[in-house]
């Protein structure tokens, strides 16, 4: 089944100006939303479909991915095939996109790309006046190296000075790993007094904060008082015990 691209929620809006009126984005489905690549697989396939009423024209564009300080960094690179790079998806038609490693897999880390669907501003028309949005797409391709690939996780939670505290997760593995959500509980409680939706990616190498500020809800544990975490993954449900650091 084709997802649905929450398009102004999830992946960001670009505006073409022409006038005043407004006029939506394509409805674009994708499917799947993330291409995993390896030896074995050289080659994976991207399905778009157009539900709209009008043509939507497309460009892609494959980008390296990898982080900064939290912060997505996005290089040029060769290294990732992309075919067809310009089209135009017909009203109610699809189109199949194909993903290609250039070159073969690292041998022990994943490697990480983003591919960047950006729909074309239609050909000017006398007749429109108005602002059209258009829509950018972005997807994830991973590509696993030649050993196992796995992500090895360190959390930690730290009281801050204004009473809040910081959840911590540090990625010393091979491979990323996707936060969807976690929960937190007290010692000696079955119930999450916490509940945080994430949808966080931590790559290679990298580290994930969040803040929890103190709330009229709840309290934050004292210093040195141990916490269950429950995380649910897109490499399965994790649960960890984490120490509170003062």
């Amino acid at each position: 089944m084709l997802s649905r691209v929450i398009i102004n929620a999830v992946f960001g809006l670009f505006v073409f100006l022409v006038g005043a009126t407004v006029v939506n984005a394509a409805a674009i489905g994708v499917s799947p939303v993330r291409v995993t690549l390896s030896d074995k697989q050289k080659i994976g396939t991207i399905t778009l479909r157009n539900d709209g009423t009008d043509p939507v024209p497309m460009q892609l564009e494959a980008l390296k991915w990898s982080k900064e300080e939290g912060e997505d960094v996005f290089t040029s690179t060769r290294e990732l095939i992309v075919n067809p790079p310009i089209f135009t998806i017909p009203a109610g038609g699809s189109q199949l996109l194909r993903v290609g490693l250039r070159g073969a897999p690292d041998a022990k880390r994943e490697l990480a790309y983003r591919i960047f669907l950006q729909e074309l501003p239609p050909p000017p028309s006398p007749d429109f006046n108005g602002a059209k949005m258009l829509m950018r797409v972005s997807l994830p391709v991973f590509v696993l190296p030649k050993v196992a690939a796995n992500p090895l996780l360190r959390w930690q939670a730290v009281r801050t000075s204004d009473g809040s505290l910081k959840i911590s997760l540090t990625n010393d593995g091979n491979a990323h790993i996707q936060i969807i959500n976690f929960s937190l509980s007290k010692p000696g409680s079955a119930q999450p007094w916490i509940f945080q939706k994430a949808s966080d990616y931590a790559l290679i190498g990298q580290s994930l904060d969040w803040i929890l500020p103190a709330s009229a809800d709840y309290s934050i544990p004292k210093s040195g008082t141990t916490i269950q975490l429950f995380a649910e993954t897109d490499a399965g449900d994790i649960e960890a015990e984490v120490l509170v650091l003062p």
